[in-house]
């Protein structure tokens, strides 16, 4: 049975509505150790004091902001607790938006929202009216002592609480001027049409159960082996791909096409034959020149 990791309620105009937050995801990842290698002695980890081996416990240990090198400005816990936000209960709805108005970049952990005991009817009401309106609320609350920014989502009569990014922790692509291009290159129209062509052929449904985690299967697998006793050989590293080049974008373009039309056709991907280069011609002698203008002439 899900266990809910917050209670509050949805706040917006006069209306409540009790919830209980949920995990939306569950981490798969695999949990590995640290040993020595020589006889497998695990390793641990200790809170030292820098220039000493003298281990610092937990409660003696206070965050501090390094102003120069070796210089800090201690944060006693009292004064962060005094900075803390207000412990609310309320996700507070500050406006309702269209989702396509949300750039991804944006979104940060997903979340289930569920009606606390006795609001299942206005949480089905809110639920309803969001999915209706097509709108998403832009809402505040606390979490874990921190406020966060968050997006409420309706979907299939559910509620989900996306946490969000604030602007400022977004890095602008202008930041990137120097490493983007500082004009932008001129493409073909050919080639456009061809690249769109290429998309159109790799599109489908999106199916979430598609895509696997293959690196942490291949991982499993691995550990398996080993514990049965296998060898382990490393297999060679890979060359990396070369870009493409831009007198050859209409080629690679053309042969991707052609590759992703076989695989639905079920036939195997033909590599497109090098063409043969013509031999030059060969220079007759004037012997042959002449008896060939004689054989004309008869």
């Amino acid at each position: 049975m899900a266990r809910a990791i917050w209670s509050g309620s949805i706040s917006f105009g006069l209306l409540n509505v009790p919830v209980k937050l949920y995990s939306a995801v569950a981490r798969r990842g695999i949990s590995l150790r640290e040993i020595r290698e020589s006889d497998g002695a695990r390793i641990r980890h200790r809170r030292v004091a820098e220039g000493t081996d003298e281990e610092v416990p937990y409660e003696k240990i206070v965050k501090a902001f390094e102003i120069s090198k070796d210089r800090y400005i201690p944060l006693a816990k009292a004064e962060m607790e005094a900075l803390a936000p207000e412990k609310s209960r309320a996700i507070e709805v500050q406006d309702f938006v269209d989702l396509d108005e949300i750039d991804p970049i944006y979104f940060d952990s997903p979340y289930y929202l569920g009606p606390a005991d006795g609001a299942e009817r206005a949480y089905s009401l809110l639920a309803q009216a969001m999915e209706e309106s097509g709108k998403v609320a832009i809402a505040r609350f606390v979490f874990r002592n921190k406020e966060h920014l968050a997006a409420l989502r309706p979907g299939d009569g559910i509620l989900t609480l996306t946490t969000m990014r604030f602007a400022d922790e977004v890095v602008p692509p202008a930041e990137l001027e120097d490493v983007l291009p500082s004009e932008k290159p001129k493409v073909a129209k050919r080639e456009v049409q061809m690249a769109e062509q290429l998309i159109e052929s790799l599109t489908r449904s999106f199916d979430p159960g598609a895509y696997r985690d293959e690196y942490r299967e291949q991982l499993l697998a691995m550990i398996e082996r080993k514990a049965a006793g296998e060898e382990i050989v490393a297999a060679p590293e890979g060359d990396a791909p070369e870009a493409t080049k831009a007198p050859d974008l209409m080629a690679a373009l053309e042969q991707s096409i052609a590759a992703v039309q076989s695989k639905k056709d079920g036939k195997p991907t033909k590599k497109p034959k090098a063409r043969a280069k013509k031999a030059p011609a060969k220079k007759r002698s004037s012997s042959t020149r002449k008896s060939s203008a004689k054989s004309r002439s008869r």
